[in-house]
This record gives structure tokens, C-alpha cells and sequence, in this order.
């Protein structure tokens, strides 16, 4: 084991080539990081990768899966955690194999899928589906059958996040098909475009799909694992719209992020409702890893369980105590009252706030009511701030900034009445008969345009379900009946509702 942990140490020269023999008529994708993220000695990398899956303590899932994440580093950092993953995927059935990277060498738009016919790796030549390749790219726009991402440059460097997933797959499944692809963007209409695709094109369970990605970069180890379990955290609700949302607006950091996003959106569509952390470090718990700057890494499994209570469109039990209700408006009332008043920000201090489910992020409104008519609600719809200090920004942002009404004056704080949304993870409906309307609250989405809509304002209007859904998307922008399309996604979720009278 010393010899191979000097490979590592030591980074031998990668592959120059840009083609290394053909299988059929394409050519053969050469490794470019063997003997530098992993062996190039095939049998000190079959000997490394065997004994890592051995090593893995997970336990085993006996549903069906449908997709996994795992790290992409040099194996000496991420290796015991993508063999988390790997350990799981032997006796699904898998022949097919769809892996998804980001792209550290090129940059361009949308996802390429490999326009070769196989992926080599020390230990031999993985071949691509063709045929599924072809279907893929022609599914949209976005996709398209291409070398960008996958070639090598002329010195050689080529893409390791897709690479770098092979020898575990070739050791843990032995013989299966290979549909290799990077993304040139990580936005949320090319997660989309592949999500959809692939779950259109995957007909069985034999298809697995691998996202590759790492988490935060060169952060202190604290805070790298405050800033990690945010994501992972998100894996596990199945939140791929909060995800990728988070990773746009760089709140949260994963440089897969896209791949993590699409993967999810497939596997949901393809019936998957639940999701497993496997395992979770980062380069700071190997051997003499520098915990002054690290990388985190997280291994995780999409599966569908046979269990009716997971497959509500939204939603989750979740509740605050009185005490704790009690706070949050006392927070939302004095923020609005002291920006109003002086102009100032009431202080809210995390450190110092007693209730600890306050301090959890989640997304959360105030709505302002004045004689039972609406006077302001504004809303983060997805965790970025402790709870406390959410709630003390969009109470002054309801009373400020919201453009259908002039701001609240001094005059009219005694008769303000404040209400607090808590809101749950956010669920892809692929049902619309489980939106429960009272119960769930929707936010639609096509392209750019968005718009959202409360629980308690179906409920309290008595519409029914279409009814529900058309005014969210006159809420977006959209044509009423804009939710029947296929190039619309409905969101749904559940929120802990609670509020106080005038005059407290």
C-alpha cells in the first residue's frame, strides 16, 4: 500500500493523446489521470479500489436504486467515500451506467454527451451505449452527442470527474454500458433538459444514474462542515430546487452541483422518494490532511421505497412549541415596528437566541393583515438564514418593500396583525391529484418566470385544485392554463401556520 500511496505523492505525467485505439467506429476516450488521482498500476488500482469497497460500513439498501453522488477527488482524499456508493450499487441488476460531471478544462453551454464509443481506464475499456447516447442528445436543445469536456487538451489534461468514478464502477458492477456526461453550465434549465431527458429514455431499473461532484473548496474545517451540511442536508429532503437555487446565488457551494441537481430531478420522475447520506467527510480526516483549507465530500443514494407515506407531493411533520411561536412573533412585530419607527434593523443575535429550532434555516413569509384586509407579505422561500433571522428580515421587508402597497406608516402598527409561514422543503409534483389544496402550497415555475402561492390562500378562498393552480400561474406571469404544459414544473410544499391578533 506504500508503493501506491507514493504514486500519489509523487504525480506522474498524465496522457497526452487525444485518442487511444477505437471500438467499432469511435474513438476510445484514453484515461488522463491515472497514476495522479488514482493507480495507473492496474493491479495497485484494483487492490486500492477492492479494499476501499471493503472497508465501506453503510448499510445495505435493499430498494430500488436509482442514483448515487459521489466525490470526485484524488482517491487518497475521497475514496473511502465514494465507496460508500459503490459498495451499494452490486446486485440492483445495474447494466447501464449514466455519469454526470461537472467540467474543470472547457467551458461551454449546455451538457455533452461523449461522441465516442468508449471510456478507458487501467483496468480496460468501458463502452458507451451508443444507441442511448444518440437518444439523449436528441432529446433537447440544451444536450448535444460532443467531445467538449471529455477530449484532451494538448498537454494532455483531460476532465478527472467523470474518470475518476470508472474503476469503481468497473470493480463493483464488472460488465455494464457506459453513457458519459459533462455539463458546461450548471443551470437550472440544463439540469432540467437532462433530468427530463434521461428519465424519459431510462425504460427499467438496470439504469443507474452517478452524480459526480465534491462540496465546498479550501474553507476551514469548521466551517467547511457547517457549509457542507447545508447541501447535504438538501440531498436528504429531496430539495433539488432549493439546491440549485443556493448554488446560483453561491449561498451554498458544490462544484457538481449541476450533476447533483439533475440527478435528483431524474430519479424523482423516475419514482424516487427518499434519499440516504451514505457518508459525509472531508479532506481534513485523512492522514495528515490540512484542516486549515478542505474539501468536503458526500456519497448518497436516491431510492424508491414502496411506502405511501413518502409519496406526498410536499411536505413533512414539523412543528414549533408555543414558546418558541411566541418568539418569532415577538421578532417579526419588533422588526417592523423599530424599521418603521427609527429606520433602523432590530438586532436579532443567533448566539444569543435560546431556542434552538430558531436557529435551524428554513424558508419562511410574514404577512401583515390591517382590518382583515392585506397590508404586506414577502417570504425567503428557501433556507439561507437562521430561522430568527429570516423572520426578523421579511417582517420589515412585508411592511417596507412590498411594491402592491405604499410602505406602513407609524400610525398603523398598533392595527397591524402578523402571521408566520414557516415553509417545508420543496417537492416536484408528478402527481397533480396530491396536491391537497389547504394543505400544500405551489410555486410554478417555466424558464425564468416563477410565482408563488401560500397554503392558507386556497384554502381560505375555496378553490378548488385547477382553480389553485391557475392563479399561481397568473402569480408567475403566466397563462392561467400554463400549468398543463410539459415545459412547466410544479412545486409543492407544506407550512406551519401561526399568527396573533391586533393590538398585542
Amino acid at each position: 500500500m506504500k508503493t501506491v500511496l507514493c504514486v500519489f505523492i509523487t504525480a506522474v505525467l498524465v496522457l497526452g493523446a487525444t485518442v487511444a485505439g477505437t471500438t467499432g467506429s469511435k474513438n476510445v476516450r484514453p484515461a488522463a489521470v491515472a497514476g495522479s488521482f488514482y493507480p495507473g498500476n492496474p493491479a495497485d488500482l484494483e487492490e486500492m479500489v477492492d479494499g476501499l469497497l471493503a472497508e465501506a460500513k453503510a448499510p445495505r439498501i435493499k430498494h430500488d436504486l436509482l442514483a448515487v453522488v459521489a466525490p470526485h477527488a484524488g482517491y487518497v482524499y475521497s475514496g473511502h467515500v465514494a465507496a460508500e456508493a459503490y459498495a451499494q450499487v452490486r446486485g440492483h441488476g445495474i447494466k447501464r451506467v449514466v455519469v454526470i460531471s461537472p467540467c474543470h478544462v472547457e467551458s461551454f453551454r449546455g451538457a455533452s454527451v461523449f461522441d465516442g464509443g468508449g471510456y478507458e481506464t487501467p483496468l480496460g475499456v468501458v463502452r458507451v451505449d451508443e444507441a442511448f447516447c444518440d437518444d439523449l442528445a436528441a432529446a433537447d436543445k440544451l444536450i448535444a452527442r460532443s467531445n467538449k469536456g471529455h477530449r484532451l487538451n494538448e498537454r494532455g489534461r483531460g476532465e478527472h470527474a467523470l474518470e475518476v468514478q470508472l474503476p469503481f464502477l468497473q470493480r463493483a458492477l464488472g460488465k455494464f454500458t457506459l453513457v458519459p456526461v459533462v455539463m458546461g453550465d450548471q443551470r437550472y434549465e440544463t439540469c432540467r433538459a437532462l433530468g427530463v431527458a434521461l428519465a424519459s429514455l431510462v425504460k427499467d431499473r438496470g439504469t443507474l444514474i452517478v452524480a459526480s461532484s465534491d462540496l465546498s473548496h479550501f474553507h476551514p474545517y469548521d466551517e467547511a462542515v457547517e457549509l457542507d451540511l447545508k447541501v447535504v442536508k438538501a440531498i436528504e429532503n429531496r430539495d433539488f430546487f432549493c439546491l440549485s437555487r443556493n448554488f446560483s446565488s453561491r449561498q451554498w457551494e458544490a462544484c457538481g452541483g449541476g450533476p447533483i441537481v439533475a440527478a435528483m430531478m431524474a430519479a424523482q420522475r423516475l419514482g424516487a422518494n427518499e434519499a440516504v447520506r451514505l457518508k459525509y467527510a472531508n479532506s481534513g480526516d485523512v492522514p495528515h490532511g490540512d484542516r486549515n483549507r478542505v474539501v468536503g465530500y458526500v456519497s448518497a443514494a436516491l431510492v424508491a421505497v414502496e411506502d405511501e407515506t413518502s409519496k406526498r407531493a410536499g411536505g413533512e411533520e414539523y412543528s414549533l412549541r408555543p414558546e418558541e411561536k411566541k418568539r418569532l412573533l415577538e421578532i417579526a412585530r419588533a422588526s417592523v415596528e423599530r424599521s418603521v419607527r427609527s429606520g433602523k434593523v432590530y438586532d436579532v443575535s443567533p448566539r444569543e437566541e435560546k431556542h434552538a429550532a430558531l436557529l435551524e434555516e428554513r424558508g419562511a413569509f410574514v404577512t401583515l393583515n390591517k382590518d382583515g384586509l392585506l397590508r404586506g407579505c414577502i417570504g425567503y422561500v428557501f433556507p439561507i438564514e437562521p430561522l430568527c433571522v429570516t423572520v426578523r428580515d421579511v417582517a420589515m421587508s412585508a411592511a417596507l418593500r412590498d411594491r402592491r402597497f405604499e410602505p406602513v406608516s407609524k400610525v398603523e402598527l398598533p392595527d397591524i396583525e402578523y402571521e408566520i409561514s414557516v415553509l417545508s422543503p420543496l417537492r416536484l409534483v408528478t402527481d397533480l391529484e396530491e396536491i391537497e389544496v389547504g394543505i400544500h402550497g405551489l410555486l410554478i415555475k417555466r424558464g425564468t418566470k416563477e410565482g408563488l402561492l401560500l397554503p392558507q390562500v386556497a384554502g381560505s378562498r375555496g378553490w378548488d385544485r385547477p382553480t389553485f393552480l391557475e392563479h399561481t400561474c397568473i402569480k408567475a406571469g403566466l397563462p392561467p392554463q400554463a400549468w398543463k404544459g410539459a415545459d412547466v414544473d410544479v412545486y409543492a410544499f407544506t407550512a406551519l401556520v401561526f399568527g396573533e391578533e391586533a393590538g398585542h
